[in-house]
């Protein structure tokens, strides 16, 4: 997916030689979360509104600041989905793009997430199931094989969440027999962490603690 298209340069970034001041004002104007800085027209970071706010010199350059500088960028290559890591391990809205140390221009954040909204994986039909297993014991492509052994197809599957030795997977699947490939997955040891009407397995748990509960109360 080519997303150089999203690419914007509607602010010029400042230089070491501009001043807190300068910056102030750029926030005020643009509702983002970090400045580009650069140096004879190579990136060199940035630095954030939360940084800025707390000086009090205004007049003071950002040379001076140099050591609140940020440094992440991304390249004019990555995929959206490295992008997204970029944004979330930085707490940013704003994503500096470089091509050989050249400043190009940058992501906003809600582009990229509108991006990620149209792609295939949100928006085919299809059933979200989300499973866990023991961190050396899964395979994506065991994970494969569950699936389209049931006649199902996997349409994208990635680590939602890690817990000590365990990890949690988020698949999405395309299948008229949903209820087969959970049975399956149960069957293969893993532990199925979504609720499905189509569960039957859960069903008849539910059933027989009804009679059970019934049973007592008599």
């Amino acid at each position: 997916m080519n997303i150089s298209k999203y690419i914007l340069n509607d602010f010029k970034p400042l230089t070491l030689q501009s001043t807190v001041k300068e910056a102030l004002e750029l926030f005020k104007t643009y509702p983002i979360t970090h400045i580009p800085i650069l140096e004879n027209g190579f990136f060199i970071g940035c630095i954030s509104q939360s940084d800025i706010l707390t000086l009090e010199n205004t007049e003071s350059s950002l040379l001076e600041q140099r050591d609140f500088l940020d440094h992440f960028n991304a390249l004019d290559e990555n995929s959206v989905l490295e992008l997204l890591k970029v944004f979330a391990n930085n707490d940013t809205n704003i994503l500096p793009v470089i091509s050989e140390n050249n400043y190009v221009g940058y992501y906003e954040l809600n582009d990229i997430l509108e991006v990620f909204s149209h792609s295939p994986f949100l928006n085919s039909g299809g059933f979200i199931l989300i499973i866990e297993k023991q961190n050396k014991e899964y395979t994506f492509s065991e994970i494969s094989q569950i699936v389209e052994s049931n006649n199902g197809k996997l349409l994208g599957c990635y680590i939602s969440n890690t817990n000590g030795d365990k990890v949690e997977l988020t698949l999405k699947i395309s299948s008229q027999e949903i209820n087969e490939i959970i049975q399956t997955f149960r069957r293969y040891n893993y532990t199925i962490i979504t609720e499905h009407k189509d569960d039957f397995y859960l069903e008849e748990l539910k059933n027989r603690s009804e009679y059970l509960q019934k049973f007592l109360n008599t």
